[in-house]
C-alpha cells in the first residue's frame, strides 16, 4: 500500500451563530435546510444524514464534548468530474451541524473547487437571518 499526501492541512469553514440570529431552532431544521439547498442545485446530490451524536452516545467508550447537545452531518457531493481514482478518498463531502449551549455551529472542509466553497458558504450564511449576503457566482458543470 502506498501513502500519499494530497494537502498538508484541511482548512475548515466555521460559522457560529446564536438562536436569535435564525428562525431555524434545531439541528434537524438546519439539516432540512441544507438538504433542500443541495437537492435544488443542478450539480449537487444529497447522499445521507448522519447522526454523529447518537452514534457516539451509543458507543460504550464514546465521548461527546461538553456543551454539545446535538450533532449531525449532511453528506453530499458536487462531484462533476472524476479526474483520477484517488479523488474518491476525499469525496463525498459533508456539512457538520452542532447545537451548542449558546446556539449552533456549522462547519465544512474547504474543497479544492472555489466555486463550490462559495456556494456552501452562501448556504451557511443563509441560516443567519440578520447577516447580509452577497451571492456567489453560479456553479454549473459547463463552466468548469
Amino acid at each position: 500500500m502506498q501513502q500519499t499526501v494530497r494537502q498538508e492541512t484541511f482548512p475548515v469553514f466555521v460559522l457560529k451563530f446564536g438562536r436569535e440570529e435564525t428562525t431555524l431552532q434545531s439541528v434537524d431544521a438546519i439539516c432540512a435546510y441544507f438538504r433542500a439547498r443541495i437537492e435544488a442545485h443542478p450539480c449537487a446530490v444529497f447522499i445521507a444524514e448522519f447522526d454523529h451524536f447518537a452514534h457516539t452516545s451509543a458507543l460504550g467508550e464514546g465521548r461527546i464534548g461538553e456543551g454539545i447537545r446535538a450533532a449531525k452531518n449532511v453528506v453530499y457531493c458536487f462531484g462533476i468530474a472524476l479526474p483520477e481514482p484517488e479523488v474518491l478518498a476525499v469525496r463525498p463531502r459533508s456539512i457538520g451541524i452542532a447545537e451548542i449551549e449558546d446556539g449552533f455551529l456549522v462547519t465544512f472542509m474547504e474543497a479544492p473547487m472555489p466555486v463550490a466553497n462559495g456556494i456552501v458558504e452562501d448556504w451557511a450564511r443563509g441560516l443567519c437571518d440578520l447577516e447580509p449576503r452577497q451571492p456567489s457566482p453560479e456553479f454549473r458543470a459547463d463552466t468548469l
